[in-house]
């Protein structure tokens, strides 16, 4: 397995586990009450800086502990990361202007806040399934 593959996986893992267990924290908290009224802003952070620091973490472990020649990628390898990335922001763009849309006709900060994270997210998530379903099928720009 290539090592820009590895990665992929990684951010996979990462992103999965990490907005699993905000939504479980911030989901757990709600209570009976209105789940804007639910204290998210802590979880959300610590979410996105442990999401932050486990995929860099776990990069450096792959890299280091590949046997292959190093951090040398070949042409195929920047055109599925340029592919993965392209497919990644898509959906970042999408979510953006939802939480744009959101701001503009005053929706609570909880719902703008939740919308931009999930952006992330699934821009982590479907980039790196791209990349992946690349590697594993086949990748042809033409």
């Amino acid at each position: 397995m290539a090592v820009e593959e590895k990665r992929a996986w990684i951010m996979v893992v990462v992103t999965v586990c990490t907005y699993t267990a905000y939504a479980a924290v911030v989901l757990g908290r709600a209570g009976t009450g209105p789940l804007a009224a639910t204290p998210y802003r802590a979880a959300l952070v610590w979410s996105v800086g442990i999401a932050i620091a486990a995929s860099v973490l776990l990069h450096i472990a792959v890299s280091l502990a590949s046997k292959e020649g190093g951090p040398q990628k070949d042409q195929r390898d920047r055109e599925i990361h340029r592919f993965g990335e392209y497919v990644g922001h898509s959906f970042l763009a999408l979510g953006g202007v939802a939480a744009l849309l959101m701001a503009m006709a005053e929706v609570d900060h909880f719902w703008i806040a939740n919308t931009a994270h999930l952006a992330f997210v699934l821009s982590a998530l479907l980039g790196s399934m791209a990349k992946i379903a690349a590697y594993r099928r086949g990748f042809s720009p033409w």
